[in-house]
């Protein structure tokens, strides 16, 4: 957002995965507003003159067989994440002096690894977590397209990238709109799939027109939603959720089936887009919990290996 130039890390494959690739879009939340923008600039979110150098590669993204027995032997790479769009934005606010420019950067950062190899791939797997898990929703027909061989295998693996357009605690829709203020703030609307925007209104699910293949997986209780599109101060100036909303077992009876209605329609959200087609199929993972943050079961240790959750007998990692 302040006109730093973008930036990945890769670790590069080896052996049997020297031809596949994982591709981890990084999370990092949004921003809405001028102030929330600039505040950003200053930080790894908004800036590569913040970012590490180096960063440590788990889970998903290690090169440890034990930690990764699927994927460590593959081109592991991680695009960093600074225009708090889900690298979706595209325009330049000259009052604000900021940069939104995701779009441009998701397609730098491809056009990139495909000269470094990526363009010979056997197959690829477009990953990321919570605002990035968005940006894997978002860019995941994108990247098959991107690639120039039709017979590369891909397929997409949001994690806690699904955010419903539920009610909040005062009956409104706080969720609904902040992202309104994100697509319009930062011009998000043109780079939207067209599948989606040419015959559904702005709130409704794109995943139905994604031809390309894509796994969900999504807390059944998401802690950022409760707290940020349930029960946000604004829609809570009584403070009467603001135990609650941090600590389950500070919620009485009412609160309870509140977030068990959200758990409900998570659900059935998810099942609805459960479904095989010809050439395509459409997976999820509901990670019955208490509440948990969507801060990424894919690339933390402990979620990813012997004590992550299951899905019938597979743990998350497989």
């Amino acid at each position: 957002m302040d006109g730093t130039p973008p930036a990945y890390h890769l670790d590069t494959g080896s052996g049997a995965g020297n031809r596949s690739w994982v591709v981890n879009l990084e999370g990092g939340g949004w921003c809405n507003n001028a102030r929330t923008c600039r505040f950003r600039t200053g930080s790894r979110h908004g800036s590569s003159d913040h970012m590490e150098r180096s960063i440590a590669f788990t889970g998903i993204m290690s090169a440890a067989p034990v930690d990764n027995p699927d994927f460590h032997s593959w081109n592991r790479v991680k695009i960093r994440y600074c225009d708090s769009a889900s690298f979706a934005g595209d325009t330049y606010d000259e009052a604000l002096g900021l940069h939104f420019r995701g779009q441009r950067i998701w397609e730098a950062a491809i056009e990139h690894l495909l000269a470094a190899g990526m363009a010979s791939a056997e197959q690829v797997l477009l990953t990321g977590c919570s605002a990035g898990g968005l940006a894997a929703i978002l860019h995941c027909d994108q990247l098959r397209a991107l690639l120039p061989d039709a017979a590369t295998t891909v397929k997409c693996l949001a994690d806690g990238g699904l955010f419903l357009d539920a009610v909040d605690v005062a009956g409104g829709r706080s969720l609904r709109s902040y992202y309104g203020d994100v697509v319009a703030m930062q011009v998000v609307a043109p780079n939207l799939p067209k599948t989606c925007t040419d015959h559904l209104d702005a709130t409704s699910n794109i995943i139905d027109g994604i031809k390309t293949p894509i796994f969900l997986l999504n807390a059944a209780y998401d802690a950022w939603q409760i707290e940020q599109s349930l029960a946000p101060n604004a829609a809570d100036p009584s403070g009467a959720w603001r135990a609650c909303k941090f600590n389950h077992s500070a919620c009485n009876a009412s609160q309870l089936q509140f977030l068990q209605g959200f758990r409900d329609q998570m659900v059935a959200a998810v099942k609805g887009f459960l479904r095989v087609q010809q050439q395509r199929a459409v997976h999820q993972l509901v990670l019955r919990s208490l509440p948990v943050r969507a801060d990424g079961h894919l690339e933390q240790c402990s979620r990813w290996l012997s004590c992550s959750p299951k899905q019938g007998d597979c743990k998350v990692c497989r």
